[in-house]
């Protein structure tokens, strides 16, 4: 019987490895920077072309290697960070398994240089696919230069899967935030397609977090800064005023290592208990210092998941430190004593005359007499004589605002002008009333009878599932934008430099959904809102950045973009709605291609059939 059992080629196997390494370029941006930082640089400058698809350059003036060194290191598991078993337990370092530069020569171009300061000479390696293509000396200063270019040339399959441009920077820029934040001693810099993103020079870590977020950010930090025996925790959190309804501001170090650990986020959201409305997250950017002995790193081929040996000690420390430092800096709800009992009373004037309190009756009034119709055929409302001699009493003869008091009615409605959610005209109400009897309950389901039985439907849900197909139309179609409305002075948005480049990447298909942008230096100018709903302009750009994460084969993040955005400015619960307004929006809902769900799958139309009612009443 023939043997079935072989031995991989080597770079088979390192593809196989570099599915789990390298799964997008901004993989190879984190692994190549961590490599640059323990290799004791003071700076780090990291170049992309296209989000990294063309080109990934990382230069970094750390200690260099030496020839056979630089040789080596493209061999798997080769690595200067551990040498026995026991070397887990005291990990110190960014990297240790030796994989990341096998696996990334495997499925690219890559291009060595570097130069140790014992060297007079530089080393430059060359590898195409794994394999070998050119060797030899070269002038350089002392550090070293990965180049990694057409990532994923002999993986067509992987190359395929990776998302757009806007996407896959957004990925590389959060590897980048997230080695910058943990080492503000060193200079980054981050360039893209030749344009400078990030200078950050070395400081403080406020400063650090100041550089990475933006100048607006220095306000919104509550520093946190507790310590044990045990573990010591630094760094800050954010006040709840500028919380967000994304994730994408959360950062916890483990000895200057980012990781995901669900049980210390959950932990740091509830400090923020009665805080925070429910849907909004704040800002964190906090540092722990434990013991490597204490916790286990090699859980994960990223290295982005740990394991402590005593998780209770850490919730101990991190919840009360939060809260504390809340209350600390006065951003936890709280008594002032001395405010609550200060009574600001103003002194009287001596010289005012105070006159005689008098007791009017209105002589002519009946209870039993109806007061008299309108030729509208509503009671009228405007002000009788006895208020009008209120007036008089309180304010003096004034006989112009008088004159105007009489002829005025703030009470009464102007048909021209009645506000139309969902684009109804004035003229169409009664027709439509007398067409379909519906009515609104508890300002948040429209009631509507049919032949069958009765439909009851939620408005908020039918109005996203409106904006949205009217949406994603335009997407598809390529059709012009929807109506914009031009706002006369524009308003701006303060976004990080990750969220605007997001943003402006995004913006031409953006544009097709009546969201009209340019960029601050701050983050982006709004020009232009869709005309149809109520939405500020912060609470758009909230809802475009909700939903960043990679898109999905059954739907584009155009398409989830659309969908956040119809949420936004869809009419909320609680919102009155004229006859008119609750026609024109089943008229539009029952015109859509799925009425019955919203476009996160949940049910807008509940029916009661006529046979279901009747049971009720046996």
């Amino acid at each position: 019987m023939p043997e079935v059992i072989r031995q991989l080629p080597e770079i088979v196997a390192n593809q196989i490895a570099a599915g789990e390494v390298v799964q997008r370029p901004a993989s190879a941006v984190k692994e190549l920077m961590e490599n640059a930082v323990d290799a004791g640089a003071s700076r780090i400058e990291v170049r992309v072309v296209d989000a990294g698809r063309t080109s990934i350059q990382v230069v970094d003036n750390g200690v260099g290697m030496i020839p056979s060194d630089a040789k080596r290191c493209f061999d798997r598991h080769a690595t200067s960070k551990i040498s026995t078993a026991e070397d887990l337990y005291s990990i110190v370092s960014k990297g240790f398994r030796g994989e990341a530069m096998a696996s990334i020569a495997s499925i690219s171009h890559v291009e060595l240089k570097t130069r140790h300061a014992d060297e007079e000479l530089g080393f430059h390696r060359q590898l195409e696919g794994g394999k070998l293509t050119e060797e030899r000396a070269c002038a350089l200063e002392v550090g070293t230069t990965v180049s990694v270019k057409h990532l994923f040339f002999n993986v067509p399959a992987r190359r395929n899967f990776l998302k757009s441009d806007a996407v896959e920077l957004r990925h590389v820029l959060d590897e980048f935030q997230r080695v910058a934040l943990a080492h503000e001693t060193i200079h980054f810099l981050m360039f893209h397609n030749g344009s400078e993103l990030f200078n950050l020079r070395p400081g403080t870590r406020r400063q650090r977090v100041v550089g990475v977020f933006g100048s607006k950010y220095d306000e919104r930090l509550v520093p946190i800064e507790e310590s044990t025996d045990v573990v010591s925790v630094a760094g800050f959190v954010g006040k709840p005023a500028f919380a967000r309804r994304s994730r994408g501001e959360q950062f916890l170090f483990v000895n200057q290592r980012f990781v995901k650990h669900h049980v210390l986020n959950r932990v740091i959201m509830d400090a923020y208990e009665g805080l925070l409305p429910s849907g909004q997250y704040p800002l964190y950017v906090l540092f722990l210092t434990i013991d490597p002995a204490r916790l286990d790193v090699n859980i994960h081929p990223t290295k982005t998941e740990v394991k402590f040996d005593e998780d209770r000690y850490i919730q101990a420390l991190l919840l009360p430190a939060i809260r504390r430092g809340l209350g600390k800096y006065a951003v936890a709800p709280s008594l002032d004593f001395d405010q609550e009992t200060a009574i600001d009373v103003q002194p009287l004037d001596v010289n005012r005359s105070i006159p005689q309190p008098e007791v009017r009756v209105n002589l002519d009034y009946n209870p039993f007499h109806e007061p008299r119709k309108s030729s509208q055929g509503s009671g009228s409302l405007r002000p009788s004589g006895g208020q009008i001699d209120a007036w008089k009493t309180l304010y003096g003869e004034d006989a112009p605002a008088v004159e105007n008091l009489k002829r005025a009615n703030p009470w009464e409605v102007n048909e021209t002008t009645k506000p139309l959610a969902v684009g109804i005209t004035p003229g169409e109400e009664m027709k439509v009333e007398q067409d379909r009897p519906m009515f609104q309950f508890q300002q948040r389901y429209i009631v509507a009878s049919t032949r069958s039985g009765m439909l009851l439907i939620d408005q908020n849900r039918a109005h996203q599932r409106v904006l949205y197909e009217s949406l994603v139309i335009r997407l598809e179609a390529s059709e012009p934008a929807i109506s914009t409305q031009q706002l006369l002075f524009p308003e701006r948005v303060t976004l990080s430099v990750v969220d605007r480049e997001f943003m402006l990447e995004s913006a031409e298909w953006l544009a097709q959904l009546g969201l009209h942008f340019t960029a601050h230096e701050d983050g982006i100018e709004i020009t232009g809102l869709p005309a149809e709903g109520e939405a500020t302009p912060q609470d758009l750009v909230e809802a475009v950045l909700l939903d960043r994460e990679e898109e999905s084969a059954e739907i584009s993040r155009a398409e989830r973009v659309a969908a956040q955005m119809a949420r936004t400015l869809s009419v909320k619960p609680g919102k009155s709605l004229t006859s008119a307004e609750m026609a024109d929006l089943l008229d539009r809902l029952f015109g859509c291609s799925t009425p019955g769900l919203d476009p996160f799958g949940r049910v807008v139309i509940v029916t009661f059939g006529l046979t279901d009612i009747e049971q009720r009443f046996r």
